[in-house]
């Protein structure tokens, strides 16, 4: 029997004399390398499952856990993602959007299938150094921003001198920033198009109007109907927040001489409460007005009627942000990339 072996049958044995101080002692009862141990026991790299089941039992037996203090330590890595969503254009917006909800919970799972865990801070800033205090902590090897939000000058100048840094976002050809989103020009004309093939011929746009992202929207909505030569877009700004945003549509909508027949909100969320002020005003959904959401959330399937949407492809938004970054940590340059939306079509319009 090797040395190993032996060493393993001891521990096996459930030995009381067997103590395991350290990595190197561990290793050495698994008959692996270092290496191939603590791939193991934190499930980062490359391990076949028989090792990693094998060495994760014999951990169990011995009450081992890596000093993961050392070894981060020693790597000079925390393992940790900051996932940072800046809220300077909209204070009453928190976490439990469904957006941001359906968004950081894909990032987060990107994230454990490579070993790190998030950090998760909504963030409304006061001044331009906010990103600082989350880049100085040495708690984060690097920072995932959702939405650019009103700080886009913020983000270029913190991207001048910050490498491990990706922006799910809008994208302008001029920007220094790696940014990863959808394509909102595209998207904004696809939603609008949409209704003009339905017949709609009074077409208004609910959302927020400011930030790169929604703006961006608003403008594929407006070129699209020049291009259709049907009357301007009908714009009614909203809040973010579903209370306030309903609150807005209901507003604006009662004030108008004549309802649209459709409408393209700038989210699902808005879309939601777009539904909602129709119907308090004696509109139904779709045979007065058509309804088009923005995002491809799931809860927009489970509306009545269940929403028709643009689809970001969040899941795949997330995977490519967590692919991106670990590049740039690893010191690579990347460029930005836009995912291109999908129309989905159902009973709102």
């Amino acid at each position: 029997m090797s040395a190993a072996s032996a060493r393993t049958a001891r521990a096996d044995t459930k030995d009381p004399m067997v103590s395991v101080k350290n990595l190197k002692e561990f290793s050495e009862l698994a008959g692996v390398s270092t290496a191939t141990a603590s791939r193991a026991l934190t499930g980062s790299g490359r391990v076949s499952e028989e090792t990693r089941k094998r060495i994760a039992a014999l951990a169990e037996k011995l009450g081992y856990q890596p000093n993961i203090a050392a070894r981060n330590l020693r790597t000079q890595r925390t393992m940790t993602i900051g996932v940072l969503v800046p809220l300077g254009h909209e204070a009453l917006q928190h976490l439990s959007d469904p957006f941001f909800n359906t968004m950081t919970g894909f990032l987060a799972d990107a994230f454990a299938e490579n070993g790190y865990d998030m950090l998760l801070s909504r963030v409304l800033p006061r001044n331009d150094r906010w990103m600082d205090r989350f880049i100085g902590s040495g708690r984060v090897d690097g920072i995932v921003v959702v939405g650019q939000s009103d700080q886009f000058h913020v983000i270029e100048t913190v991207s001048r001198r910050y490498q491990p840094m990706v922006v799910w976002g809008g994208y302008s050809p001029d920007q220094h920033h790696c940014s990863i989103g959808s394509d909102n020009r595209l998207g904004g004309r696809m939603a609008t198009m949409h209704l003009v093939e339905r017949g709609c011929t009074r077409i208004a746009y609910a959302g927020p109007i400011k930030g790169s992202e929604f703006g961006e929207r608003a403008d594929g909505a407006r070129a699209a109907l020049i291009d259709a030569g049907l009357a301007p877009l009908e714009e009614i700004p909203t809040h973010f927040e579903p209370d306030a945003a309903y609150a807005d549509v209901r507003e604006k909508l009662a004030a108008l001489p004549h309802m649209p027949d459709g409408i393209v909100a700038g989210s699902d969320v808005t879309a939601i409460s777009v539904i909602r002020a129709l119907r308090d005003l004696g509109q139904r959904v779709p045979e007065d007005v058509r309804v088009i959401g923005y995002d491809g959330l799931p809860i927009g399937e489970h509306m009545a009627p269940p929403l028709s949407t643009i689809d970001q492809q969040l899941r795949h938004g997330a995977q490519l942000l967590t692919e991106t970054l670990f590049r740039r940590i690893a010191g690579e340059d990347t460029v930005s990339q836009q995912i291109e939306p999908q129309l989905i079509i159902r009973g709102s319009t």
